[in-house]
Formats: C-alpha cells, structure tokens, sequence
C-alpha cells in the first residue's frame, strides 16, 4: 500500500544511488570527467551542477530503480546524495495507480463580459455582483477536486489584506513585494495590495529552503529599484528578509499572510483610475540592473481584451496551467485574463509541473480544459520525460489553445510533440506558437485559431549573408527553420527595421518594434534602460525577426540574451564574475546559449582562457566556476570549456564575438591546434568586413534608390499639375495621367503585373473595390485601368485647397465620414452617380495601415452598387506596401501585381435576396472581399471590430 516504508541495505542502495547520479551528471555535463567520484556530501548543484530540471529527472530515476514514491519538496531542498539516501531510506511504497476521473468544472455560460470596468478591483468586484458563488480557481490536487476559490470569496480574502496592509500604514502608490508560492494566498495577496491602493510587485520564491539567503540578497537590487515599502513572503523566509531591511531603506517590514490576515481593521477603500499603475513586472534575471516594466490598469486590460478576441474566449472555457505567478505569462494570461472572462482556471504551482509533467495533461484531461499555456522546455519535457503507461487512457481532445511561448519555439519540438500525442486526441490545429514580452503587458502576437505550427524553411547561406528569408524546400538539409508565432493583436503593431532605421520589407530579418494600448509607459526609475527602450512611440523588443504573410517570424535576439528554463541569463554579469578568479585571463570569458536538438532548450556554455595545464589545477578551476554560475543565475552551466590563450574571439576593438565563439565551440574547433596569431586575426578581420561592406552597400543602393523615387515624382508632379488644370476634357486628362503613371513606374524600374483586365466592361457602369495598401495604390490603378473612373475619397481632403482642385479636375466624389446627415446624402447621391456614367472606384477599408493585413469593408461601395442595380468587380493590388509603407518616405524596389476579378452580378444576387437591398450589399461585400482576400497577399484583419 501507498506510504508503507520500505527496506533497503544502506550499502547496496548508495551505491545503485551513486551509479544513478553518476550516470546523470555525465548525460548532463560531457564536459565534466568521467572518473569522478560521486560521494555522499558532494554538493548536487554546486559540485555536479544539477539543476531543478535535472533534479526532477533525478527523481523519476530512483523512483523506478527502487520503486518508492518520494516528495518533490525532498528534491527541491535536498543539497548532498546523503539527504536523498536518508529520504529513501524513509521512502514508501509506489503510489497507487491514480484513475484520474474526468472531473467537469461544468462552468455555465455568462451572458457578457465587464467591458466598461476600467481596473482590476473594478473587473473582480464586476463579477461578485453578478456571480458570486461562481468557481474562479480551482487548486490541483492528486487525489479529489481540490481546494477552489469562488469570486466572492477572492474578494473576502484580499479585503482582509487589504485592511491589514493600510493597518500597517501602506499608503497609495507604494510598491509591496510579493514573495509567496502558487496558492490562495497569493490571489488574496495580489488583489488586496490593489484593493489596498498599493501597488504588487511580484518576485521568484526560493526554491530550496537551504538557499533563501542568498536568494533574497539577489533581490536586493529589485526591492531597491522598486522602492518597496512591505515584503510579503513565507515564514520560512521572514528571519532572513528581515536582513535586507539594513540594506533596502525604503522596506519599513516584512510580513506574512498570516500576520496581516491577523490584524484587526477595516478596509477604507482608495482612490484610483484606470491611468494608474497596476503592478510592476521584473524582466527574468534582472539582478545588477533591474527592469521594472510599468503597466496599468489600461495596459493590462487592453491586452486582456485584445487575447481574447483573438482566441474567442468564453466562460465555458477551461484554463489549466501550471506557470508560475511571478512571471506575465502566468499571471495576466492565465489568472486574470480568466478573471476577465470568467473562465474556471485549474492551476498547479511550477514545482508539482516539473517534478510529475503528467500532471499537467493529466489535469487538462480531468478538468477538460480548453486552453493551457508553456513554454517551449514544458512540452519537450513531456516528450522527453513521459512513457506510455503514465499517459494510457489520456484523452487531450478538449485541449483547443496550447500556447508555446515566453521563450525561443522549436520547431522539432512542435512537430514531435503533435505526432506523439496525437495518439491521445491531440490536434495540431490546436497548437499555438505566441510572442508576447512584458513590455506589452504578455501578449503580442497570435496565430489565426485552428491553423496550427506553421513552420517556414529558408535558405541558410542567402540568410546568414544578406537577413534575407527566401524560402527553400522542406526537405533541403541545410534549411534554416523559423516558426510563425502569429499575427499583431488587435489595435497592436509590428514592424521590423534595418540598422538605419529604415522599415524593411517582407522577408528581411530586422529589429523588431511594436506599439499599442498594451505597451508599457517605461522602466520604473530607470532612464538609462527607457532610452534604449523607445523609439518615438514604438518600443524595441530586443528581439530579431521578420515578417512574411502578415506572420511574424522570431530569429535571435540583439543582445544575445541566453533563455534558459524560461529564464533569461545575461552573459556579461557572468563573464565578468568568471574573469575575476584566479587562474582566469580576465577579458577573456564568453558566454553563450548553444541550441540542443536533443532538449529543445538552449545549453549554457561558460568559454574561458587560462595558461593552467594540470589536470588536477583545471578540474578546481572548473568547479569554481559552476559554483559561482549556480551562485549568480540560480542555476549551473551545462558546459564549462577552458581553453588555451587565444580562443575566445573578438573584434579589432577587442570586443567579444559571441556568436563567433559559438560557432568554433559548435564546430569542434575548440582545442584544436590553431593556426599563427598574424593569421587568425587576418581571417577576423576579413570575415568582419565583408559583410559589413555588404551591409553598407546596400543600405547606400536603397538610399540612392528612394532619393531618385523621390526626385522623379518632385520633377514630374509640377508637369501632371500643370496638365490637369490645362487639358480640356476629363478623357485627354485621363490619358496624360496614364502616360505619366506607366513613365514613373518604368523610370523606377518597378514592373506592374496586370491579371484579369479583361474583366472590366468598357460600354457599362460599374463599382469598383480595391485594397489599399500605400499611397501608391491610386497610381496604379491610373495607369493599369483601360477606361476612366471615379475615385470616391473622404471629404477631409477637400481641406487642402491645392489638393482640391485637382481632385475636382479629375471629377473625384466625396463622401464624409463623420457628419452622419451629409454621410447619408453623399451616399444617396453617390448611388444616383452610380445608374450612368463613369465606374466608381472605392477603397472599401476606409484608409490603409503599415502593416501587412486586409482591414474590414465598410459598407458603402456596396449599398450604392445594390441600389443602383450596377455590378462589383473586385480588384486586389500586391506590393505597395512594401514600396512605400504608411508613416514612411523610404522608397523601396519592388514588384506590383493587379488582379482583377469577374464583374459580380448585383441583379442575380438581389434577385436571390428577394429584392432586399441591405441582403444584397452583405453578400456583395462578402465575395468582394472574399476574392481580394485570396489574392492581395495579405492577412485577414477583419477580428478587429467592424466599421459597418
């Protein structure tokens, strides 16, 4: 039975003990000797540089060497192999096979959503009037349903904290640190610092107890930078938090959930607006220089609303996760975005994840949860750690969100993880590689619901070389692999840029920057990082990428950041620290993250120079420096390399090239004998120069190339100017504004592809609708078009006098968007113009965006074209966009395809609407667009909301 002890003979289980580790550390660290000795007080993450991922796999091996069942807290505080021996020694007996019975949340249905709540305590308050008894969180467990946490009661439990905190004095605006593990009193502790006026900031708790010391003295930099006032954390901690209070001036106590819970008072409520801050978010690892992203009421719930739009969320969804709640993706897109919506979540703390990976599956199959989230290490974990008999009788066909995000997406991952679970009802279509980053609150980018991976092979030598992605065969062998992680969100915007500044084009690697309502303000008290961070009103992501079909594709990261486990590790702490043993060449350390293919995570790699040779002299030294890695980032390097003087590279300014070093190390060169010192750096300087001479060249050829764009259009608009007022009749001015268009294109070397224009009536009336795209689009449409047209433009024009006057030479129609009486009266007479004369060209969407996507159509094309009887013809343009981009004067070299569709019969479709007119314009408007869609190259943004 499950929690019998079971005997061992001490001496036989310490030695399968020490084979077992042995055997680990050596999978884990080749690097590392073989003949070493594990003994019983070698230190496990210090010594044998196990970290918890490690540990974790640890476990699962004595587990089904002795067949014992042990406690993942054992793990996680355990520190030699005597303390694993002594708790095997107490170990019980296997666990009985769990049935894992379906248990429904059964949420109902909720009628609509808080969309006029304007901060967090508003959204909870929303709901406890509404439903209070409702189930909002659910706590896993093993064994029964677990602990939940209705709506009301999260309210109860935060109002008690709140009164304690202004008990002990907290006034508004104060940041209170929150260090606490996955549970109820961390939703009381979150919400009731906001109901108390504060403001959370949420941070890491110490894993093992062993380390807590050390583990606050790192977050000294983050309570100073905050400025906090109170630390909330557990009582195991609270002697040793108390110490930082010398250090921290600002932090006047350290408290527990149980202290404050115990004070007697009564919670006044504060004053505060949706503009206010919401909470502090520390990017991962931040330690000598924290950043604290600020984010607001507005931030969070713009960001909230916007992922659900995309992702249909409903309250008869089901929310499992296991991430933890110091870190955005945990805590906005699992707990408060379920909040928002009402969705049941199902949450486990990261540990109980990491120690048994079936649970997580187990609790979606259970719970029939609908969406879940992690990232990417979650699901090679469950591949790599998972056998047949911990998955039979699993069924995961409810799961219809799996979210793959927070860190780097492997594309073997993706497509190993769908064939193996497929077996269990696990759909690829539900598999959801996401961007997001806490400067835009969590999320950036999704994919369309039930597309599935799209994974995109490019070549790899045009890349390396030029950052251009130019597409190759799947099965080409050197193909570089890149995964879509989806789409802007609504109201958010991507764009990628070259060293200069200047936006690219599809399919060129560049820097990444974004904007929108989920952006945050900046890093709090931080104006070195705030300079770095914004660019005008767009923020840099720190992150390389490029876009191809309105899908942003993730490539690398500008400051070589190392994402490990989730966490960042940032190399130039470490290769400082390292320099500063003894028997290190300082200046001469590297850092870097090296892909495993095995893993699917990225391996830390700490590459040093020392003049030692003994043996025994290099082991000290590598022990030395996974005992301060561990120290530093919390966890051990997989790989330490001590190399001879001369392998770490860097550039002539003495600079370290890292990503150099890593390709020597990934090359197997390391070690190897090397060739004279006049050579190598002759090789350096010349493999430096080529590309960057390449870099120059072209950015000096584009520059060239739009100054020209832009000195043709300065020369030849005066003469169209000039021919417009002077010619005589609209068809001679037609005719010249041809000529000049067809002149222009030919002149800038921009060839215009036309498909379909036999498809245009000369002898009858019609309506035309085309996507916009640029400010180029009219001009294309001048010069492809056979026969002459009405343009139909927004009556804001008619403000520039200049402007006027030509558009009013070439008998353009205005309709005006904002006065509703003159809208309806300029469609009317829009519809009279509609029954004889000239075809009436429409761009639908209203205006046109920098980014790539087909906006929703408004409706007055359509309405003219049913009430006049004439039909539609779709037209659909391609490459204006990445010409000449909205918000950009850059010229860029292009190719322009115009495809124009079948004319669609307006009296055969309203006949079949029974004469209703409105009937007729939605289906116009839909295969309109519909043919537009399939044709312009571009996504489909009608998610965001309709203008109709």
């Amino acid at each position: 039975m499950n929690g019998e002890k079971t005997i061992f003979d001490p001496k036989e289980a310490s030695n399968s003990l020490f084979k077992i580790i042995q055997e680990l550390v050596s999978e884990l660290h080749p690097g590392l000797p073989a003949a070493r000795r594990v003994t019983l007080d070698v230190s496990l993450d210090r010594e044998l540089g196990l970290d918890s991922l490690s540990r974790m796999e640890l476990l699962a091996r004595i587990e089904r060497h002795f067949g014992v069942t042990l406690s993942e807290r054992t793990f996680a505080d355990a520190d030699t192999p005597r303390d694993l021996l002594r708790a095997l020694m107490c170990a019980g007996a296997p666990r009985a096979a769990a049935t894992f019975e379906t248990l429904l949340v059964k949420p109902d249905d909720v009628s609509d959503e808080p969309y006029s709540v304007e901060t967090l305590v508003e959204m909870l308050a929303w709901h406890v009037r509404r439903h209070p008894d409702r189930l909002h969180i659910r706590l896993y467990s093993d064994e029964g349903e677990g602990e939940s946490l209705s709506y009301v009661q999260l309210w109860e439990g935060a109002e008690v904290l709140a009164a304690g905190l202004q008990k002990h004095g907290l006034q508004p605006a104060e940041p209170v640190a929150i260090m606490l593990p996955t549970g109820k009193d961390y939703f009381f502790t979150f919400m009731g610092i906001l109901m108390a006026g504060g403001v959370p900031v949420p941070m890491y708790p110490p894993v093992r107890k062993s380390q807590v010391e050390e583990h606050l003295r790192r977050h000294r930099a983050i309570l100073g930078n905050c400025a906090a006032v109170t630390l909330i954390t557990m009582p195991e901690a609270r002697a040793f938090a108390r110490l930082l209070k010398s250090q921290v001036e600002t932090l006047r106590s350290v408290v527990t959930v149980e202290e404050l819970s115990a004070a007697s008072g009564t919670w006044r409520e504060p004053v505060f607006g949706p503009q206010d801050m919401a909470f502090l978010q520390y990017t991962s690892g931040s330690t000598g220089n924290p950043k604290g992203v600020v984010l607001t009421h507005v931030n969070l719930l713009a960001n909230i609303r916007a992922m659900g739009q995309a992702l249909e969320v409903k309250p008869t969804d089901v929310f499992v996760s296991w991430l933890p709640l110091y870190h955005d993706m945990g805590l906005i897109g699992a707990w408060l975005g379920s909040l928002y919506y009402a969705v049941p979540l199902v949450i486990m703390s990261p540990l109980s994840f990491i120690s048994r990976p079936e649970r997580w599956l187990w609790a979606i199959h259970r719970y029939r949860g609908t969406l879940s989230a992690a990232p990417n290490f979650g699901y090679e974990l469950c591949l790599k750690r998972l056998r047949e008999e911990d998955l039979e009788g699993l069924d995961l066909s409810c799961w219809r969100g799996a979210f793959n995000g927070a860190e780097p997406v492997s594309p073997e991952t993706l497509e190993r993880f769908c064939e193996r679970f497929s077996r269990y009802g696990f759909r690829r279509e539900a598999l959801m590689p996401v961007y997001g980053l806490a400067e835009s609150s969590v999320g950036l980018a999704f994919p369309p619901l039930g597309r599935g991976p799209l994974i995109d092979a490019i070549d790899r030598d045009i890349f390396t070389r030029e950052g251009r992605a130019v597409p190759v065969s799947e099965k080409d062998p050197r193909a570089l692999r890149f995964v879509a992680c989806g789409r802007p969100l609504a109201g958010h915007e991507i764009r990628i840029l070259d060293p200069t500044g200047r936006e690219l084009p599809e399919r060129h690697e560049g820097r990444l920057q974004f904007r929108g309502p989920s952006t945050t303000s900046g890093y709090f008290r931080n104006p070195e990082q705030n300079r770095l961070l914004f660019n005008g009103d767009w923020l840099n992501s720190g992150d390389l990428a490029y876009i191809s079909g309105g899908d942003i594709f993730i490539t690398g990261r500008t400051k070589d950041i190392i994402i490990r486990a989730g966490r960042n590790i940032y190399p130039r702490e470490l290769e400082e620290a390292v320099g500063n043993l003894a028997g290190i060449r300082k200046g001469n350390v590297v850092v870097f993250g090296s892909a495993d293919p095995v893993s699917g995570t990225e391996r830390l790699i700490v590459l040093c120079e020392t003049r030692l040779t003994d043996p025994i002299e290099l082991e000290n030294l590598r022990q030395k420096i996974t005992a301060l890695t561990t120290d530093l980032v919390e966890m051990p390097p997989d790989e330490v390399v001590l190399s001879p003087p001369g392998t770490v590279l860097k550039t002539s300014s003495g600079k370290i090239r890292r990503a150099a070093s890593r390709e020597l190390y990934e090359s197997g060169k390391i070690g190897r004998p090397q060739r004279a010192a006049w050579w190598q750096i002759l090789r350096v300087v010349l493999s430096g120069l080529v590309p960057e001479m390449r870099r120059f060249k072209n950015l000096i050829v584009a520059g060239l190339y739009s100054g020209y764009a832009w000195m043709m259009v300065g020369i030849l608009s005066p003469f169209v100017w000039l021919g417009i007022l002077t010619l005589p009749n609209l068809s001679l001015r037609w005719k010249f504004m041809q000529r000049v268009a067809r002149f222009l294109s030919g002149a800038l070397r921009i060839p215009v592809t036309i498909q379909g224009a036999e498809n245009i009536p000369r002898d009858c009336t019609c309506v035309m609708v085309v996507n916009h795209a640029s400010y180029l689009d009219s001009y294309v449409l001048v010069g492809v078009l056979p026969v002459p047209v009405n343009f139909v433009a927004k009556a804001e024009l008619l403000k520039n006098a200049g402007l006027r006057m030509f558009l009013n030479r070439i008998e353009t129609e205005f309709v005006d968007r904002f006065d509703k009486q003159r809208g309806i009266e300029d469609a009317r007479r829009i519809a009279g113009k509609a029954r004889g004369g000239r075809p009436l060209m429409f761009f639908p969407e209203g205006t046109f965006t920098r980014m790539p996507g087909l906006l929703p159509f408004h409706m007055g094309a359509f309405s003219a074209a049913a009430e006049a009887g004439v039909p539609v013809i779709p037209i659909a343009i391609r490459g204006t966009r990445s010409i000449l981009r909205s918000e950009s004067w850059f010229f860029r070299r292009g190719s322009i395809t115009v495809t124009i569709g079948q004319p669609l019969n307006t009296a055969e479709i309203k006949e079949q609407n029974d004469g209703d007119a409105w009937a007729t314009a939605l289906k116009l408007r839909d295969e309109a667009r519909d043919f537009i869609l399939r044709h312009c190259g571009e996504p489909d943004l009608s998610h965001e909301k309709s203008p109709v």
